[in-house]
C-alpha cells in the first residue's frame, strides 16, 4: 500500500508542474484597486445607533436609516451592520403613510425599506446595551447578530445621532452615555484589537465634545457642531409636520448617493461635505489620531466593503511550513479534489511507522 501511495504522490506531482493556469481579473478601475491594496483592513462593520424616542424626533431615524442605507448599498452586509433605534417611526400611529420612512419631503428615497433588519429597538437601545457591544462583553444567549464580531483587521463606522449637550449624548430622554465613557469604551476595543481604524461619526448638538477624550490610536472623527453650537434641522414635511432629517446627515447622504462601491473618492472628501453655510454649525474633524492622509484613504475603507476578486480557474499550489516537515497542497478546482505530497519518502515512512506504532 505505501508503494502505491508513493506512485500516486509522484504522478500527481508532475500533472501538477504540466497544468497551466489560466487567470481571469476582474475590471476595477486601477486607482481603485491599488488603493485597496494600501489598505490594511481585511473586513468592515457598521454600528449604527439613533438614540432619541417619540415622534417629533422622526429625523433622528431618518439620519440612522439614511446611512445605514448607504453602507448596505455599497457592500457591507446586514451581517455586519449593527442598527440600533430606540423607536419605530414606521409603525407610529401618527404616520400617514404606514412602514415607511423618508428623509425628503418629495418622498424619493423610503429609507426603511423592505428589508431593514433592526439588531436592536426601542427600549433595548440602552448605554448598557451600546457599550457591552462595543467593548464585546454582551449577556450570554445573545443573537449572534446583536454582537459586534469585529478583529484587529476590521475597520469599524460607528454612527450616532439624537439629542446631545456638552460631553453627552442622551439615550431613550431617560439616560447617557458621556464622552468619557466613550472613550474608555473605544480603548478597550483597541487593547482587546477589536478594530484596525475607526470612523466615529456624530449628529446631534455640541457634537464634537463626544470625541474629546479619545486617546486610542487610528481613531477618525467628524461631528455636525462644534461644542456651543447646536445642529440643525434640515426641512419639514407639512403632511406630517415633523422635521425629515438634519442638516448634517442631509448632506452626507447627497454625497453618499454618488458614490460607486468601486469609485475613487475620498475621505478628505467625505470630511468636506457639509461648509458652514449649509449646516449652519461648524463641522468638527479630529484627525491627530489617525495615521493616514484622509486624501489617501478610499471613502469605502469605511462605508464599504469590497474587494478586487481574482478568479483562478488553475491549479493553486500551497507550500505551508512545518517544524518535522513541509507539505504540498494541490487544489484542483476542475474535480474539486485535495491531494497532499510528503516532502520526502523518509518523512512519509517515518509518520507512517508513528501511526502505526500509536494504533498498536
Amino acid at each position: 500500500m505505501l508503494i502505491l501511495l508513493k506512485i500516486c504522490l509522484i504522478v500527481l506531482l508532475a500533472t501538477s508542474e504540466s497544468y497551466s493556469e489560466q487567470r481571469t481579473y476582474s475590471q476595477l478601475p486601477a486607482k481603485y484597486v491599488e488603493s485597496v491594496q494600501r489598505s490594511t483592513h481585511t473586513n468592515n462593520w457598521a454600528v449604527l445607533v439613533d438614540a432619541s424616542r417619540f415622534w417629533f424626533n422622526y429625523r433622528h431615524i431618518a439620519n440612522v436609516l439614511s446611512i445605514y442605507r448607504s453602507v448596505k448599498r455599497l457592500g457591507i452586509p446586514d451581517s455586519q451592520i449593527v442598527l440600533m433605534i430606540a423607536d419605530d417611526m414606521a409603525c407610529n400611529p401618527r404616520n400617514p403613510r404606514p412602514g415607511q420612512v423618508y428623509n425628503n419631503a418629495k418622498q424619493h428615497i423610503n429609507v426603511y425599506g423592505d428589508d431593514v433588519e433592526v439588531d436592536y429597538r426601542g427600549y433595548e437601545v440602552t448605554v448598557e446595551n451600546f457599550v457591552r457591544l462595543l467593548t464585546g462583553r454582551t449577556q450570554n444567549g445573545t443573537a449572534r447578530s446583536k454582537k459586534l464580531l469585529t478583529d484587529a483587521g476590521s475597520n469599524v463606522l460607528i454612527y450616532l445621532t439624537g439629542h446631545g449637550g456638552d460631553g453627552f449624548l442622551k439615550f431613550q430622554d431617560s439616560e447617557e452615555i458621556t464622552n468619557q465613557e466613550l472613550a474608555d469604551a473605544v480603548e478597550q476595543m483597541w487593547e482587546k484589537k477589536r478594530y484596525n481604524e475607526l470612523l466615529f461619526m456624530v449628529d446631534t448638538c455640541q457634537a464634537a465634545s463626544l470625541y474629546e477624550k479619545f486617546t486610542s490610536p487610528n481613531i477618525l472623527a467628524v461631528a455636525s457642531s462644534l461644542v456651543g453650537e447646536d445642529s440643525l434641522s434640515h426641512h419639514v414635511d407639512p403632511s406630517i409636520g415633523v422635521y425629515m432629517i438634519d442638516r448634517y446627515t442631509y448632506y452626507a447622504l447627497e454625497f453618499l448617493e454618488r458614490v460607486q462601491p468601486n469609485g475613487d473618492e475620498t475621505m478628505a472628501e467625505f470630511l468636506k461635505v457639509c461648509p458652514k453655510h449649509a449646516c449652519i454649525s461648524t463641522v468638527g474633524v479630529r484627525k491627530d489620531l489617525y495615521k493616514r492622509d484622509p486624501s489617501q484613504v478610499p471613502i469605502t475603507d469605511f462605508f464599504g466593503s469590497i474587494r478586487p476578486t481574482e478568479i483562478i480557474t488553475g491549479r493553486v499550489n500551497i507550500t505551508l511550513a512545518d517544524e518535522d516537515f513541509a507539505f504540498q497542497t494541490l487544489f484542483d478546482s476542475n474535480n474539486m479534489e485535495w491531494n497532499i505530497a510528503k516532502k520526502s519518502e523518509d518523512e512519509i515512512q517515518r509518520n507512517f511507522r508513528k501511526s502505526f506504532q500509536r494504533k498498536r
